[in-house]
């Protein structure tokens, strides 16, 4: 289990390193460069535009990976899926900009985010299963909450490089080069992950299947439709709160409040630690207490929070940015500590790979497609302080709320004790 959980810990974080380090370009530089001709607003629009197109393509991802994930087997998954993420992030850092070959710029950066987008739409139910279906009942949540770690890891990965760059670099520099070497320095992680990935051992699980679905689509959407409906919706409050919180809120602080990048993206990684270290924690109490409660919970949380992380936001102030931020994060990881364990077990076997990673992707695409896009226009048309924004995010905590009590609880029961006979 530990080499498992440490192999899908690497691959979350790798690909989701790849995946985090275009979303704080977006909002710190590729507007100007690949949308010069747009207005500063409507730059920033654009390159979070194309920072949703990768959200698009995860659910074809997911269709496409799940395919290989419930016919195949769990492992392929993993390594086809880290390659092509792998592969598109170097390349992005090797687009030219719009100043030296036009509008085939953003053309091939929307190609290449969408690769992203579909490697990654795979990756979430291969290294989720692979570690789900070789845990232990009694301590599902806990080791299936180590690749939720990974997209912590990945995020501080990525903005820890950045804060390093746009810290010892001019704007100029930054602007000129600086901001490919995070997508050059991919490549590094990828061939560890992948040498990582090729040892370890396929899901006993799917091993035991003798008949495997056909077209795992087709039985999805024909035998667990609302399911992967209500999935999408419980899990879109925490697509849009995490890209809210790290995306947008980077774009809103820097360009509306004038706090520096340094500043803001300290703050944001800070809060990101904490929630990491946070994970198995909330895995445990998943446990022990059942993956549904918790979800109710941090979604409720999340409902509860959102207007005061944007008043926090609003002062422009650090520690109370990142007590706002830390605050909202805390809620989202109540919710997707567990959430490894919860989607494999509300769906059977023969098709889990697909129907677990359709609905969390189709999540994302509710909830993290848009967010950065609705949020920054709803701020620039508000005051100082965009209540807009919250009402928002308070909207989708509570169409999320909902879902998850539709959902049912899926905690295996504990085994009874069997005392000793008397005599």
């Amino acid at each position: 289990m530990r080499r498992l959980a440490a192999a899908s810990l690497a691959g979350t974080a790798i690909e989701f390193y790849d995946f985090f380090v275009y979303g704080t370009a977006a909002a710190l530089v590729l507007g100007p460069l690949f949308f010069p001709t747009f207005s500063p607003l409507a730059g920033t629009l654009a390159a979070f535009g194309a920072f949703g197109v990768g959200f698009l393509a995860r659910p074809l991802g997911s269709v496409l990976f799940g395919h290989l994930g419930d016919r195949r087997g769990r492992r392929p998954v993993l390594v086809v899926s880290l390659l092509l993420t792998g592969a598109s992030t170097v390349a992005v850092g090797c687009v030219p900009t719009y100043g030296s070959i036009g509008v085939a710029a953003p053309v091939l950066l929307l190609v290449l985010r969408f690769l992203q987008g579909l490697g990654l739409g795979g990756e979430w139910g291969g290294a989720v299963l692979l570690t789900a279906e070789h845990a232990p009942a009694g301590r599902r949540a806990l080791w299936s909450s180590f690749p939720q770690v990974g997209p912590a890891v990945g995020f501080v990965l990525a903005n820890g490089v950045m804060l390093v760059l746009s810290a010892a670099l001019s704007d100029a520099d930054f602007a000129r080069w600086g901001w490919r070497v995070p997508f050059w320095a991919a490549a590094v992680p990828a061939v560890a992950g992948l040498w990582l990935r090729t040892s370890v051992e396929e899901s006993p699980r799917f091993l035991e299947i003798d008949d495997h679905a056909r077209v795992p689509l087709l039985e999805v959407v024909r035998h667990h439709g609302r399911l992967v409906l209500l999935t999408a919706g419980a899990l879109a409050v925490g697509y849009a709160v995490f890209y809210a919180v790290t995306t947008w809120s980077l774009a809103y602080a820097t360009e509306r409040l004038g706090v520096s990048r340094t500043v803001m993206l300290t703050c944001v990684m800070a809060a990101v630690v904490v929630k990491g270290a946070l994970t198995p924690v909330m895995a445990l109490l998943g446990d022990r207490y059942g993956r549904r409660p918790l979800c109710l919970v941090g979604c409720a949380a999340c409902a509860l929070w959102m207007f005061p992380l944007v008043a926090l936001l609003a002062t422009g102030e650090p520690l109370l940015m990142f007590l706002g931020i830390l605050g909202a994060l805390i809620a989202f990881i109540t919710m997707f500590a567990v959430i490894a364990a919860y989607l494999p077990e509300l769906y059977e076997a023969r098709v889990r790979c697909t129907g677990a990673s359709v609905g969390y992707n189709l999540g994302g695409v509710l909830g993290g497609a848009l967010t950065p896009i609705v949020a920054t226009a709803l701020a620039e048309r508000g005051g100082r302080v965009p209540w807009a924004v919250g009402a928002y995010l308070t909207g989708i905590a509570l169409l999320s709320l909902v879902c998850f009590a539709l959902l049912p609880e899926t905690r295996p029961a504990p085994v009874p004790v069997v005392e000793p006979a008397a005599g």
